[in-house]
C-alpha cells in the first residue's frame, strides 16, 4: 500500500479535496491517504512548508508528499516531482519546496507529464503517485525540469545581542509559532539569560518544557513538536489575547 500525505489550501467546506482523492483513486485503488492539513490560508506556501517540515521527516521511506498550495502560480503552471532523503515530493513548482529543504540535487527534479488530462493539476499529481505506487523509476514521470523556482524564507535578523523574529503561523489553539529554531535559539543565547518582548505584555524569560509549566492564564514560551519557538498561554489562546497577528515582529534580547 502506498502512503501517500496530502497538505492544500482547499479548505473543508468544498470538494476540491475529494475530487483530488478520487483521481489519485482512478489510476491507483491501493493508497492510504494521511490529511495533514487542508487549511492552509489561501496561496500561502509558506505556511504550508512549514506544516511540511513538521511532519515529513516522521513518515516511513518511500512516502509520497503532495503540497496543493497555490497551484495556478502562473499561466503555464508545472507540477513537480523529486526524490529527498528516501521520500517523493509532488507539487507546484512555485517555490513551496525551496523553502523547506535547502540541498535538493536540482537535476533530479522532473515536470509531470501525462497525455490524458494533461491540462489538470489533480490529473498530473494522481499520475506521478501511480507510477511511484507502481515502483517505476522516477524518471518515468516526464522530462527534467528545466528551471527550480525558488523563494527565500523569512529569516530572523540577529545582533550580537537580539533577535528580531517574525511569526510565522498562528495555529487553531492561537498558539503564535515564531520563525525561530530550538538549534538557532541555543546557538545565539549561548547560555545567557534573555527577555522575549511582545506588545506592551511583560517579557517572558524562561523557556517552558509543557503548557502546564505555568498558572493557567500565564504565558508561555516554549519550542513545539516542529522545535520552533511558540508563545503560548496555558488554557488560553495567545494571539488574540496578546493582540499578536501572522507576520508582527517579536523581539528576542540577551543579557
Amino acid at each position: 500500500m502506498q502512503l501517500v500525505t496530502l497538505i492544500s489550501d482547499f479548505g473543508l467546506q468544498d470538494h476540491y479535496c475529494a475530487l483530488l482523492k478520487a483521481r489519485i483513486l482512478n489510476l491507483h485503488q491501493d493508497i492510504q491517504f494521511i490529511d495533514i492539513t487542508h487549511q492552509v490560508s489561501t496561496h500561502d506556501i509558506r505556511q504550508a512548508a512549514y506544516h511540511l517540515r513538521a511532519v515529513s521527516k516522521k513518515f516511513p521511506p518511500c512516502t509520497v508528499h503532495v503540497v496543493s498550495v497555490h497551484n495556478y502560480y502562473s499561466q503555464d503552471p508545472e507540477i513537480i516531482c523529486f526524490r529527498y532523503n528516501e521520500q517523493y515530493y509532488i507539487g507546484p513548482n512555485n517555490g513551496i519546496f525551496s523553502l523547506c529543504f535547502d540541498s535538493v540535487d536540482e537535476t533530479q527534479i522532473y515536470k509531470i507529464a501525462y497525455d490524458e488530462g494533461a491540462d489538470n493539476i489533480f490529473s498530473l499529481v494522481a499520475h506521478g503517485i501511480s507510477l511511484i505506487a507502481q515502483k517505476m523509476s522516477i524518471t518515468e514521470v516526464g522530462p527534467p525540469l528545466q528551471h527550480y523556482n525558488k523563494r527565500i524564507e523569512v529569516q530572523p535578523v540577529t545582533t550580537e545581542n537580539e533577535i528580531r523574529a517574525t511569526i510565522i503561523h498562528v495555529d487553531k489553539f492561537e498558539n503564535v509559532i515564531l520563525n525561530v529554531h530550538r538549534e538557532f535559539f541555543e546557538y545565539k543565547c549561548k547560555g545567557r539569560d534573555f527577555e522575549i518582548f511582545f506588545k506592551y505584555y511583560n517579557p517572558v524569560t524562561q523557556i517552558s518544557q509543557s503548557y502546564s509549566d505555568v498558572a493557567i492564564g500565564e504565558v508561555l514560551c516554549l519550542f513545539n513538536a516542529a522545535h520552533q519557538m511558540e508563545l503560548s498561554i496555558n488554557m488560553g489562546k495567545a494571539a488574540s489575547q496578546l493582540d499578536l497577528l501572522k507576520d508582527e515582529t517579536i523581539q528576542i534580547k540577551f543579557k
